[in-house]
């Protein structure tokens, strides 16, 4: 049972930092002045307004009683009276009959009072309405041939000081959340900023503008995330580095070797061997751009339909089928994108003779999804094609020219984005690719 309440809560309650911080701090607070209002509510507002209620109509009652009396039938002198000592305006109506239409309020404390009090001494021989004027009581009993007609301030039957008090209890609360709100901002903004810094460092982009700011506690993590972002970086910068010295180094010797064979005798030797160097070279520039996709390009706004559209005026109209619905724009690094792309593209056009490209957008990211009408890929391999230099010795690998790096790249690439890459089997009867790359 304490299981299901707490995914209950889980659901119920925020997700954000702020918003929980700001629920503890307002949830006393509210429930303290609700506690007090209904204690104030029912202690002393309802017992006073019951009194108030009660010595109206005996006043009320007292005058009834006067005015049927046979010693009291000056009714000038009576209603001057009334007015003159109880603020009562009083009209006696000759021949009619009080309203037959209710005109109380029923959830009213202050109707519900009058209408408790009234009730036994007058029976449902009484009609009053507190609606139509603001600080008046239109209250209306039926004597034998006529109406006795009183008008009283609502003050009579209703303390002021309820008001005063509803004020003085709502605006401290207001005042207190508000400044709760004020402080809470200041103190998750730096918590904010340290998670979108790990998110665009996370996503491969530069982050030149983190501060330590806050509290010890977030300001000490801050201080260590940029170290830990700073070594990081260091060791990315040494990678590309050593790699770009190896491939000077390994350049140099295949350059002399292809020199070398081209001054050979042995013709079909020559060829066979400057085949085998070819391969070499391939190799060595498909590896380097494979650990060198994480680069120092910067982010920018990224028209997919447009990016794909270029793509594809490299090839003939009759090879691609490219459908999209509405525009898709997204932040990352284009020529890394691009790249991609176009070789899943590419892998697609190797193995089928045509491809199917279709753009759409979900509620958090673009989706490109590109099929082809090739022999497909077996599902047991669909983890496996991922791998840096894995290729299927079946009916299918990565790229029968290359050395099976088409689709490790992609992943890589598409990943350090904060996206995703998924493989399943084309309605075309050869392999679907679906990419996923958030807003």
């Amino acid at each position: 049972m304490s299981y299901g309440l707490n995914n209950l809560l889980k659901k119920i309650l925020p997700k954000g930092l702020f918003y929980r911080a700001l629920i503890i701090v307002a949830a006393p607070v509210v429930l303290l002045q609700i506690t007090i209002s209904v204690v104030f509510f029912d202690s002393i507002w309802i017992k006073a307004n019951k009194g108030m209620t009660r010595s109206l109509v005996s006043e009320v009652k007292t005058l009834f009683d006067a005015y049927k009396a046979e010693e009291s039938k000056d009714v000038n002198f009576l209603t001057n009276l009334y007015k003159k000592n109880f603020d009562f305006v009083i009209n006696i109506k000759k021949g009619e009959k009080i309203p037959k239409v209710k005109s109380d309020r029923r959830f009213s404390p202050m109707d519900r009072a009058l209408r408790r009090e009234m009730k036994p001494i007058f029976g449902n021989d009484y009609w009053f309405d507190t609606v139509t004027y603001i600080e008046l009581v239109d209250l209306r009993i039926q004597s034998e041939n006529e109406v006795i007609q009183v008008f009283f301030p609502k003050s009579k039957i209703a303390p002021s000081s309820v008001r005063i008090f509803v004020l003085w209890i709502t605006l401290p609360s207001i005042i207190l959340i508000l400044i709760a709100i004020l402080f809470l901002r200041n103190q998750t903004r730096p918590i904010v900023k340290l998670s979108k810094a790990a998110e665009r460092f996370g996503r491969g982009e530069r982050v030149d503008d983190l501060r330590p700011s806050g509290a010890s506690e977030i300001r000490k993590a801050t201080i260590e995330f940029d170290k830990m972002m700073k070594r990081i970086n260091k060791h990315l910068n040494q990678r590309s580095e050593m790699l770009s010295g190896i491939s000077h180094d390994l350049r140099t010797p295949l350059t002399r070797l292809k020199l070398q064979l081209a001054m050979t005798d042995k013709k079909d030797t020559a060829r066979k061997m400057a085949a085998d160097i070819d391969e070499m070279e391939k190799m060595l520039n498909d590896y380097l751009q494979y650990a060198k996709s994480q680069s120092e390009e910067d982010y920018v706004t990224i028209d997919i339909n447009n990016l794909v559209g270029d793509i594809m005026k490299n090839y003939e109209e009759s090879k691609y089928d490219l459908t999209f619905d509405s525009k898709i724009s997204i932040q990352g690094k284009k020529n890394l994108v691009r790249r991609s792309i176009s070789n899943i593209i590419e892998n697609g056009l190797s193995y089928g003779s045509k491809i199917f490209i279709e753009l759409k957008k979900s509620v958090s990211s673009a989706i490109i999804i590109i099929e082809d009408n090739g022999p497909g890929i077996p599902k047991k391999e669909y983890e496996n094609v991922f791998k840096p230099f894995y290729r299927i010795d079946k009916s299918r690998s990565l790229n029968r020219s290359g050395v099976g790096l088409g689709l490790s790249i992609a992943q890589d690439i598409i990943k350090s984005h904060g996206g995703n890459i998924v493989l399943s089997e084309s309605k075309h009867k050869g392999l679907a690719v679906k990419i996923f790359l958030p807003f």
